[in-house]
C-alpha cells in the first residue's frame, strides 16, 4: 500500500514537472503602434531591439540554468551515462558497457576530486543472498574495469543491493533486463 502511495506521488510529481508555461516570444501581432499614437520609428526600432536582446538573455539564462553542475549525478547521467547492463547470471562486463565505461573514467579524469559508489543489481529471478552476491559480483567488475583505466580505487566504493531495488517492475524478460545492472553514483 505504501509503495501504490509512494507512487501515485511520484507521478504526479512528474507531470507536474513537465507541465510549462508558454514564454513571450518578442514578436506581437497588431499594428505595431502605441495608445498614443506619437512613437517614432526610431522609439519603435530600439523597443523591438530591447524585446529581442530581453528575449537572448532570458534563453541565454534557462539554458544556463538548465545545464547540470560539472562534476554532478546529473552531468554524470546526461553526459556520460550512469549504468551498464549484464547478462543473466553474468558478471562480465559486455562490449556496449565497455564503451560507457570508458566514458566514465574520462569523467572521472576530468574531475579528480569527485568519489562514487558501483551499486550491483539484479532481477527478481534466484535467491536473495544468490541475487546479493552477485550484485556485488558485477559492482566490482564495474570498480575493477574503471581501475584498469586508471581511476583511483580509493575514489570507488561498491555495495550490492541484489533483486531489492528493481528499476523496472514485472515479471518478463524486458523488465529482467533492465534491472541486471551496475550503477554509478556520485558521492
Amino acid at each position: 500500500m505504501r509503495t501504490k502511495i509512494v507512487s501515485l506521488f511520484a507521478v504526479l510529481f512528474l507531470i507536474t514537472a513537465c507541465e510549462t508555461t508558454p514564454e513571450d516570444s518578442g514578436t506581437t501581432a497588431g499594428s505595431g503602434t502605441t495608445d498614443s499614437g506619437s512613437s517614432s520609428s526610431s522609439d519603435s526600432v530600439s523597443s523591438e531591439s530591447m524585446d529581442s536582446t530581453e528575449s537572448m538573455d532570458s534563453t541565454e539564462s534557462m539554458e544556463t540554468e538548465m545545464a547540470p553542475t560539472p562534476g554532478s549525478q546529473e552531468d554524470l547521467v546526461v553526459n556520460v551515462g550512469d549504468r551498464v547492463f549484464f547478462e543473466f547470471d553474468k558478471s562480465v562486463i559486455a562490449a556496449a558497457a565497455e564503451k560507457t565505461l570508458k566514458r566514465q573514467a574520462a569523467w572521472l579524469k576530468q574531475f579528480p576530486s569527485v568519489s562514487i559508489t558501483v551499486e550491483g543489481h539484479c532481477d527478481e529471478r534466484g535467491t536473495r543472498e544468490y541475487n546479493l552476491a552477485l550484485g556485488e559480483r558485477r559492482a566490482t567488475a564495474v570498480k575493477n574495469f574503471l581501475v584498469a583505466l586508471g581511476i583511483d580505487s580509493h575514489r570507488i566504493a561498491t555495495i550490492s543491493y541484489g533483486k531489492e531495488r528493481p528499476d523496472a517492475l514485472g515479471h518478463n524478460s524486458a523488465a529482467w533486463e533492465k534491472n541486471r545492472r551496475g550503477v554509478t553514483s556520485v558521492n
